[in-house]
Parts: structure tokens; C-alpha cells; sequence
């Protein structure tokens, strides 16, 4: 058995790396072919005329430049050379910071008014019609109020990172608290045991693998959403980069930022992943 699933390891690492430099190479040759030139917007391309006359290459920036690009921001990612020229480790731990304030305050309440939603059939009634209208408002929605009422960019910011990662995490926890066995229950309260110790050691371990992927959906969205939302409000962070970035027509750069922002991303996503493989299985 270990080593049927070793070899589809090995063999799933292998297509991955093919598919990788397949990528690689249709870009390369992409961004080499005169052809791609035509592509070009006309204004973009009057834009950057000039560099690219110089240099004869298309305005798109090939892998290769991508690369020695983000080797460089590898070298030294945590410069400050004033308000527009930050490394990329400086605008990331910005963003990364936002995420993890706005996350943590999500979860301080949604859990807990979940675990009162899924225990209570009268509550999530009482609740219900404000969570179906409120759920489907886009986060970004709320940004202009935001700055109108807490009147500071950052906060603002972490306040849209909670409105975006609380609704998962709420509707998760009432769905696996709602959905514990009838049973267990009436075990507990045959038992006479009080509401917070049942809350506490029946209901919690039961419903923690639903309530973790909760969890994992509301980092995944609240990542997606600070890059829209460091575009609005400036000053720092990976989106405010992006930004940035675009208006100095430094394509190489905003496609650096989208790696990082994929890959971390995928990083906040697989660390919950492994915290909920390990809740189910002490489950």
C-alpha cells in the first residue's frame, strides 16, 4: 500500500513538473514571437515604446525576467526607501497582518454565535433572514462606510477582512453544531450535564472538523479581498503594490506580486488544512 501510494507521488510530481515546463515554455516563446507585439494595446505600446524599442522585445515581460526579477526581490525584500519604493517582504507582512487581525476577530465572533445559532432553533430563525441578506453583500461594498465612520485606512481595511470572513465561519459552525447526533445529546442531558460542559465536550469535538472548514474558506476569501481592498485604501500592503506597480507600467513586477500572493496564499491555506486533518483525526 505505502509504495502504490509512493509511486503515485512520484508520478503526479513528475506530470507537475512536465506541466510547468510546458507553461514556461509557451510563455517564452509567447513573449519572443514578433506577432505578440500586435497584441499590445496601441496606447500601452506608445507608452512603453520607447523601452521596448530599445531593447526589441515585446512590452511583455518573458519568464526569464520574471525570474532574475524575483531573485531580486528574494535579495532584499524588506528595503524602505520611502512611501512608494517598499520591498515586497514589507508590503507582504502588511497584508499578512490585516488578514490575520481581521481573521482572528471574525472568528471571536462567529463561533460563538454559531455554536448559539446551531443549539438553538429559535435563534436561527430569530437570525436567519439577516444572515440571507447580509451574506451575499460584497465586502468591498462596505469599504466607503468604513472610511467614512472609523475614518483610518488600516482599520478600515481589517474591518472589511472581518465582514468577508465572518459570514463562512458563522454558517459552518451553526451547520456542524446543528448537525451533532440527537444522541450524544440525550446522553448528556441524561447525565444531567450542565449546557456549557455539553457545548464544551460533546458538541465542540464533534462539530470542530466543519467549523475548521469554516475557517479555511473565510482566510481563503479574506486573502482574495485585501488585495482589492489595498487598492483602494494606498499607503501599504501586496494590492497597494499591484497598484502601484501598474501605474509605473512595471508589468515584471506585477506579475512577481501575483506569485507571492498565490503562494501565499496557498501557504495560509494549507497550514488550516493540516490543523483540521488534525482535528478530524483526534475526532
Amino acid at each position: 500500500m505505502r509504495a502504490a501510494a509512493a509511486h503515485v507521488r512520484a508520478r503526479a510530481a513528475v506530470l507537475s513538473l512536465a506541466i510547468l515546463v510546458v507553461f514556461l515554455a509557451v510563455w517564452h516563446v509567447a513573449t519572443r514571437q514578433p506577432a505578440a507585439a500586435a497584441t499590445v494595446d496601441p496606447a500601452y505600446a506608445a507608452l512603453v515604446g520607447n523601452a521596448a524599442a530599445s531593447g526589441g522585445k515585446t512590452p511583455f515581460p518573458g519568464p526569464a525576467e520574471v525570474g532574475a526579477q524575483l531573485l531580486r526581490h528574494l535579495g532584499d525584500p524588506f528595503y524602505d526607501r520611502g512611501p512608494n519604493d517598499k520591498g515586497l517582504g514589507i508590503q507582504l507582512g502588511h497584508s499578512i497582518a490585516r488578514v490575520l487581525a481581521g481573521f482572528i476577530l471574525a472568528a471571536l465572533a462567529a463561533i460563538p454565535l454559531g455554536f448559539l445559532i446551531g443549539m438553538s432553533p429559535v435563534v436561527y430563525r430569530a437570525f436567519d433572514p439577516y444572515i440571507q441578506v447580509l451574506k451575499p453583500i460584497s465586502p468591498l461594498a462596505w469599504m466607503p462606510l468604513a472610511l467614512y465612520t472609523i475614518k483610518d485606512a488600516n482599520t478600515s481595511a481589517i474591518f472589511v477582512i472581518f465582514i468577508c470572513s465572518v459570514w463562512p465561519m458563522l454558517v459552518n459552525t451553526a451547520f456542524g453544531v446543528g448537525s451533532v447526533r440527537q444522541d450524544w445529546l440525550n446522553v448528556a442531558r441524561t447525565l444531567e450535564v450542565s449546557r456549557l460542559r455539553t457545548a464544551l465536550q460533546v458538541v465542540l469535538p464533534a462539530a470542530a472538523p466543519t467549523i475548521m472548514t469554516g475557517m479555511r474558506i473565510s482566510v481563503g476569501i479574506a486573502w482574495l479581498v485585501i488585495v482589492a481592498a489595498e487598492m483602494l485604501i494606498g499607503g501599504t500592503g501586496i494590492g497597494y503594490f499591484v497598484w502601484n506597480e501598474w501605474n509605473n507600467l512595471s508589468i515584471t513586477n506585477i506579475l512577481c506580486a501575483i506569485f507571492f500572493i498565490g503562494l501565499i496564499g496557498m501557504l495560509l491555506d494549507t497550514a488550516l488544512a493540516r490543523i483540521a486533518r488534525l482535528v478530524s483525526y483526534k475526532e
